[in-house]
């Protein structure tokens, strides 16, 4: 059996205009074995008969309901056979030496039980992929001490971890369907012993948002709250979380209302309307929450 040194893995969903670049990107890479395995949630676009068809050499799982980002790396383990796994977003183009680096910086740092990529915009430029502090950290207290390293999480479009990392934790945690999935498993591996990761150098450009370009705003911003809290109650104490949410719905309560007076007057309307359907969003999931 051949050795394989890392598995990617990719979730993908209606990025049939995507996942080319992104395999043609991975294949090209050099210096070390890797195995790629694809799982379509139930794409209608010709996602999976395009894997099918261009990359034969690829492990496709096709199923036949949208699963959720979560669930869908947690498909992919069982058959995983590489040292590391890399978990990468359809929407992303590995850059020349990416996985060099990746995996020079794990070998190297068998503390880290998740690193992220170098992950940048379109035009060169970096994202903003690295978190020193966790959700509203602000109003713990005594939820989040002592744990190892100073990263608290990384973006979950190219990230990094040792298989045996991955298994020690159970994997992600399937209650998040999109979003939020990251900091938790972060947050695990931190709880378990690890540390997170950031690799200068392995770098990968990232479109961000392309996974819900057919969502309305609030749609997006729905299923963010929803893991936001999914996320709280989780990890915060129950009081820590009543905290948080008597604060959010001042917050969004406050903003609804200075937002609305200014839209008359604003230059970028819909912008602001963007950001208006935000806070009714999060109000309205708060409001339900208490009830």
């Amino acid at each position: 059996m051949t050795y394989v040194q890392i598995s990617v893995i990719i979730v993908t969903y209606q990025t049939a205009d995507l996942i080319g670049a992104c395999l043609d990107s991975v294949i090209r890479q050099t210096g070390h074995h890797r195995e790629i395995i694809v799982v379509d949630n139930a794409s209608t676009d010709g996602t999976a008969n395009l894997i099918a068809a261009d990359y034969p050499a690829v492990h496709l799982i096709v199923n036949t309901e949208n699963l959720g980002f979560a669930a869908a790396n947690n498909q992919a383990l069982s058959h995983c056979r590489g040292r590391y796994l890399l978990f990468l977003n359809p929407d992303t183009v590995l850059q020349e030496g990416c996985l060099t680096a990746a995996v020079a910086y794990m070998d190297a740092h068998p503390e880290v039980g998740l690193a992220g990529l170098e992950v940048l915009n379109s035009d060169g430029t970096k994202q903003d992929s690295v978190s020193l502090r966790y959700l509203n950290q602000r109003y713990t207290s005594g939820e989040l001490t002592g744990l190892p390293g100073t990263i608290a999480a990384v973006l979950g479009a190219a990230m990094i971890a040792p298989r045996t990392a991955i298994t020690a934790v159970g994997g992600f945690d399937a209650d998040f369907f999109l979003y939020g999935e990251d900091e938790d498993l972060c947050l695990r591996l931190r709880r378990r012993g690890y540390q997170i990761g950031y690799i200068t150098g392995a770098r990968v450009i990232h479109y961000h948002g392309q996974s819900e370009r057919r969502a309305t705003p609030a749609e997006v911003w729905r299923r963010k709250i929803r893991a936001e809290y999914l996320f709280y109650r989780k990890h915060y104490r129950p009081e820590t979380v009543a905290k948080i949410s008597s604060w959010e719905l001042i917050k969004a309560q406050w903003r609804l209302m200075t937002l609305s007076i200014s839209l008359p007057f604003a230059k970028n309307k819909d912008g602001l309307r963007e950001k208006i359907a935000k806070y009714e969003v999060l109000k309205e999931e708060l409001q339900q929450g208490k009830n």
